[in-house]
């Protein structure tokens, strides 16, 4: 990567506020350069904290909510409505991005970044101090929903270019190695999560548990957001990055503009990894579910088998970017995509064999999911002109969030309860064969893939 030389110019000076230029000043690195690899870090380290909210809330939604939320409805209703509200975050993500790059337009990249992370870390904090049903009643779920949709809202924010940034400068026949360094966040995320609730179901009575112990992880939420929020703003509000961003015109872009411009990437940018979203959830979010209605399995155990699983799937990500190097991302997804579609056959199988089902059904996944998610946000970056790649790379995020993944666990959980567990099974072949078309539509990718 090439950097370039970090005496301001009046242009850079004349587009900030002050509030970013005093941003600037605090995070200054007194001339010295940032190497690729602290872009890497610092993108790392976002979307590690971004994952953990994720994945504290997903946990809560399936072994404390339906109890602590819903006491009222059976387990399986219960678990369903906190699915329901799970989803209003990838609902609310797109209005945040509204409302952030408009945002970002007036005050600049780092006041945007340091006010979503903010809203993200109190929104999860916020939940950490939730009362119960037993204590207000109804209002304890109106609270999680408004609570979760702040969520939804701040995570529209937290786009700061990084991730393009790293894959655009990256050097041509390492694009798949700089494509899957974002995507390492999600499975660190779960190892973290997880672990968390699995020593305090271990360590602590059922009342203890269900009454101040699943509070925890959400209070760490708040912490590893507030250290990511100063690793990233120690990249992106330096003079250096600032022009790096609009030497490849990552500002933002009208939103209507882009989408009549580039709503065909969009929507194949949204659809294309529709296979590793959807696989996302039915290693993750489902099957904690599905364990905790219908098994007398202790839910430490099958946690300690996710940690487990998000071990292999962060190796499965890191071996994505050699494989995508040698024969190309669109090629590397196709392949995953039919790998998918013959696991979701054997999905259902798995997680109802037993023990060493239940981790081959967990270790597949993730080796699966590993090779195509650490692909999936670059899939079709390159498609997007320059002056709309920014907003339009953020759009695509969100819908692809939108479509592949928030309401996955309620449909999955919601046609397997009805239709039984290999409805769960059609229900993953259905996102391959969705990712298997947009990638065949995309066949711009197959022309500079390489």
């Amino acid at each position: 990567m090439t950097s370039a030389t970090t005496t301001p110019g009046p242009d850079l000076e004349t587009n900030s506020t002050q509030a970013e230029r005093d941003m600037r000043n605090l995070h200054a690195h007194d001339g010295k350069k940032i190497a690729p690899g602290e872009i890497a870090i610092g993108v790392i380290i976002g979307r590690t904290s971004e994952f953990f909210d994720f994945f504290v809330y997903a946990i809560a939604s399936c072994i404390v909510f339906p109890a602590h939320v819903f006491p009222y409805l059976s387990p399986l209703e219960g678990t369903l409505w906190s699915f329901a509200i799970f989803a209003l975050a990838f609902v609310t993500r797109p209005i945040g991005s509204l409302i952030f790059m408009a945002v970002d337009r007036r005050l600049g990249r780092g006041v945007k970044l340091t006010i979503a992370l903010f809203l993200l870390g109190g929104s999860t904090a916020a939940i950490a101090f939730l009362p119960g049903y037993e204590t207000i009643g109804h209002w304890s779920a109106v609270l999680l929903a408004l609570f979760r949709a702040g969520q939804g809202v701040a995570l529209g924010g937290t786009w700061d270019g990084l991730a393009s940034l790293l894959s655009l400068n990256a050097p041509q026949a390492k694009r798949g190695w700089y494509a899957m360094m974002p995507q390492l966040g999600a499975p660190l995320a779960l190892i973290v999560a997880a672990g968390l609730f699995a020593f305090f179901l271990s360590t602590l009575s059922t009342a203890d548990f269900l009454s101040w112990g699943w509070r925890y992880p959400f209070f760490v939420a708040f912490a590893i957001n507030v250290v990511a929020l100063f690793a990233r703003l120690r990249i992106v509000v330096t003079e250096e990055f600032a022009r790096l961003y609009e030497a490849r015109e990552l500002q933002p872009s009208p939103v209507i503009e882009t989408v009549r411009s580039e709503g065909r990437n969009i929507v194949i940018g949204a659809f294309a990894p529709l296979a590793s979203f959807a696989l996302f959830h039915m290693v993750t979010v489902f099957p904690l579910s599905w364990i905790a209605l219908y098994t007398d399995e202790p839910l430490e155990r099958f946690l300690m088998i996710e940690v487990i699983g998000a071990f292999v799937g962060v190796l499965a990500i890191i071996v994505s970017g050699f494989v995508a190097d040698m024969i190309g991302r669109r090629r590397l997804l196709g392949y995953s995509a039919v790998g998918t579609a013959f696991f979701a056959v054997a999905a259902p199988l798995l997680l109802n064999g037993g023990d060493l089902g239940e981790v081959a059904f967990m270790v597949i996944g993730f080796i699966l999911l590993g090779l195509s998610f650490g692909q999936s946000s670059g899939v079709v970056a390159s498609n997007f002109r320059s002056a709309t790649r920014y907003t339009g790379s953020a759009l695509t995020s969100d819908l692809a969030w939108l479509v592949g993944a928030g309401f996955a666990p309620l449909v999955a959980l919601l046609i397997s309860t009805e239709f039984g567990l290999a409805a769960s099974g059609a229900y993953l072949l259905s996102g391959a064969i969705v990712t298997g078309f947009a990638l065949f539509v995309n066949k711009e990718l197959a022309g500079r893939d390489r």
